[in-house]
């Protein structure tokens, strides 16, 4: 589920970690957040192919190419739009919290401690199963409550990681070492992370090292 940071997609800064914090996983929107500006993109560009074929000395068909033109590079402006707000938005499960920052211009982030969640759903529709996209919704203790994200990739996956970091994140405030059949169910759920491609190799390999007390 991860992917390689790049400029196309920067990683969550650390500069917004706390001492000793760590990223488990940092997400992008799924590219269903996509659908619709690409939508526009080829259907107002299939209408100007279209309208290239009319009669030039009709001035109604003229100014009815010139508004297609217009809509399709209105439509090319959405679809930029919105991969700026892709690049902006980070949906991150880290050892302590669960964050959310997005935000081009004015920025908006929500951080929910791990020890106040209490309770996490996720929805799929029939086709969100297919595409394996859907909704989480995260209750806490906090001021706000409810905070409902949308467009994130395997929800049902990222329910789970965040119910292993909380009780990790259980463990460590009571001062005692995981037992060592807890460390091994973990191992195995961070091991199925990885191969569904939930949590990259370098993720993986940083919370196997924390869990058997390497770090």
């Amino acid at each position: 589920m991860s992917s390689q940071a790049s400029f196309w997609n920067p990683p969550f800064s650390e500069k917004l970690l706390f001492e000793g914090e760590s990223v488990v996983v940092d997400l992008k929107p799924h590219w269903w957040h996509y659908a619709k500006s690409v939508a526009g993109v080829v259907l107002s560009a299939v209408a100007l192919l279209w309208a290239a074929n009319w009669d030039d000395s009709n001035i109604l068909e003229t100014w009815g190419a010139v508004i297609l033109a217009a809509c399709f590079v209105g439509c090319l402006v959405w679809l930029a739009i919105q991969w700026l707000k892709w690049r902006s938005t980070h949906f991150v499960v880290t050892s302590d919290r669960v964050i959310f920052r997005s935000g081009v211009f004015a920025k908006r982030g929500i951080a929910i401690p791990l020890e106040r969640v209490n309770n996490i759903n996720f929805h799929q529709n029939l086709f969100e199963r297919m595409i394996r996209a859907g909704d989480l919704q995260i209750e806490s203790a906090g001021q706000d409550g409810q905070q409902h994200f949308v467009d994130i990739r395997r929800p049902d996956e990222v329910q789970s990681l965040i119910h292993a970091q909380i009780e990790n994140n259980d463990l460590r405030s009571r001062g005692g070492p995981a037992p060592a059949i807890d460390v091994a169910s973990q191992l195995e759920r961070l091991e199925g992370l990885r191969d569904r491609g939930t949590v990259t190799q370098e993720e993986f390999e940083r919370e196997k090292r924390k869990l058997l007390g390497s770090e």
